[in-house]
């Protein structure tokens, strides 16, 4: 049998709504848990949501949310607080996650020898409009920039765990965490890369927050997502993050 052509997934991390790592996602997938969180009034008002859309019969109050989606260790990765702090949430979370699929695979970048490749991408930036960095990014440019424009997403993993491939930013919306991988796959066969890290994320701020329902697009009119199901109706977009390796 001829193997040249095989390529193993040997390292997976993950967050998800309701599961913290990919254990606690197939958990959930087996016992037929739905993740989708029902939130209160006073959560949405906290999140700064305008008070007028409570009342508003197309605003749906259900998100799938991570879990403390804002905390990061950057004195693990040799970031100040203030850097920590102006940036997005996606890629402190997606750097975590790369260093975790790492781990998992067994492989200290530190002590490998070979190349490692990084193919990763993310959502729109929702944290820097929320949290008003316009401002900083008026007087700091270039710090600001890196922190948070996705351009820079893959090349800072890259940086930061000290890996040596290819590293490149894929944005093909719905599908670029399958791009990902499949760019990821094509760096291993043509040798470009000995190992490769492949993942994609997407943090909505405010995080606890619902949404409209258009009467008529791709949202669910209830919050709820019943796929391969007779009675679907919509999708409910949310947050959530995986880096393979």
């Amino acid at each position: 049998m001829n193997n040249e052509l095989d390529i193993a997934i040997v390292g997976m991390s993950g967050r998800f709504p309701g599961a913290r790592n990919v254990e606690e996602f197939w958990h959930n997938l087996a016992e037929g848990i739905e993740s989708i969180t029902r939130l209160s009034d006073q959560e949405i008002l906290e999140s700064g949501v305008p008070a007028s859309y409570l009342s508003d019969p197309s605003y749906v109050k259900a998100a799938p949310i991570l879990e403390e989606p804002g905390h990061f260790d950057g004195g693990f990765f040799g970031f100040t607080p203030m850097e920590a702090r102006s940036m997005d949430p996606q890629h402190r979370i997606l750097l975590e996650l790369a260093h975790e699929a790492l781990e998992h695979a067994g492989y200290d970048p530190g002590q490998y020898q070979g190349r490692i490749g990084v193919f990763t991408g993310s959502a729109m930036n929702t944290y820097f409009m929320n949290a008003g960095l316009n401002s900083r990014l008026a007087q700091e440019y270039i710090s600001t920039l890196v922190g948070n424009d996705k351009d820079f997403l893959s090349t800072r993993i890259s940086y930061k765990l000290n890996l040596k491939g290819p590293s490149i930013t894929v944005q093909t919306a719905c599908s670029t965490s399958l791009v990902a991988i499949h760019l990821a796959r094509q760096s291993l066969l043509s040798e470009e890369a000995d190992m490769a890290l492949a993942g994609a994320i997407s943090v909505r701020v405010p995080h606890r927050a619902g949404y409209f329902y258009d009467g008529g697009g791709v949202v669910s009119p209830d919050g709820h997502v019943r796929a391969f199901d007779a009675k679907a109706n919509g999708t409910v977009f949310g947050s959530g993050a995986a880096s393979w390796c």
